[in-house]
């Protein structure tokens, strides 16, 4: 993986939720919009497409994919979409936006309608394991997005994406594995889950639904021949997934820094 990458996810790292990468910046911008299951992100980059403002969120509004909360999902965006704007001193017209492989093109529908709700014109739809490559840029291997809901695993080849599968199975399943042997709230197990000080714990704890990760992974990248594993999505952080999903595939595997930020940038990549 381009060592560029991580620099770009470090640097997105010091922007999202916090003041822009430049004042008064007022050079073009591309903008990304990620609707996933656990975090809503908003992304805006600058003309050299680096990290210049952004917001994230956890939200439920989108289960499996699918918009199950059309209008809390659209006062979300309008929100984030709002406080980027008054960092900026600009208004944001336009965005693009992803959508898990697989998904009827009924609800592809609904996520753009999402965008025009918040005030902003959908200038792309890529599938997620497309934009998540915008911004890996390989050229064969396997691209797997462990989100909230399901783990969804791309073959790219030749720079192109020629299979997709996505399986339930993600961090909502990790949080309540924590909830049910803690006895806690799942609010309180995704912060004990997203805790540093606790990662061994959960980890410890996790650990079969890691495995189940691995043994899906496994299971699709079987028929190709796959050198390299590229996790990405907010769950691809915790601790030791990234040794076991390599012990149960028996494939080298990478996670960049930042993995939940990997897609947005990506789609925003593609933004025109």
């Amino acid at each position: 993986m381009n060592p560029e990458v991580n620099t770009i996810l470090e640097q997105a790292q010091t922007v999202f939720n916090h003041k822009p990468a430049v004042e008064n910046y007022t050079g073009l911008v591309h903008v990304g919009v990620d609707l996933g299951t656990a975090y809503t992100v908003l992304v805006v980059l600058d003309a050299e497409k680096r990290p210049l403002a952004g917001r994230y969120q956890f939200a439920q509004i989108v289960r499996d994919g699918l918009v199950v909360d059309f209008i809390g999902a659209i006062q979300l965006l309008k929100k984030m979409k709002a406080e980027v704007e008054a960092d900026l001193g600009f208004p944001l017209e336009h965005a693009a936006t992803t959508y898990p492989p697989g998904v009827p093109l009924a609800e592809v529908k609904a996520t753009r309608n999402v965008l025009i709700g918040a005030g902003l014109e959908c200038s792309q739809f890529v599938d997620e394991p497309t934009g998540a490559n915008a911004l890996l840029n390989i050229s064969d291997g396997a691209v797997v997005d462990i989100g909230g809901g399901t783990t969804g695993v791309a073959i790219v080849e030749n720079g192109k994406v020629v299979y997709t599968a996505d399986e339930a199975t993600g961090g909502t399943h990790f949080s309540l594995v924590v909830a049910g042997a803690l006895d806690v709230p799942f609010i309180e197990a995704e912060k004990i889950k997203t805790d540093p000080a606790q990662a061994r714990m959960v980890a410890a704890l996790v650990h079969p639904v890691m495995q189940k990760v691995g043994s899906i992974v496994a299971r699709h990248i079987k028929p190709f021949d796959v050198k390299t594993i590229y996790l990405v999505g907010g769950s691809s952080s915790m601790l030791d997934i990234n040794e076991v999903i390599s012990d149960m595939t028996g494939v080298k595997t990478v996670t960049p820094t930042h993995p939940m930020f990997v897609t947005p940038i990506g789609v925003a990549m593609v933004d025109q």
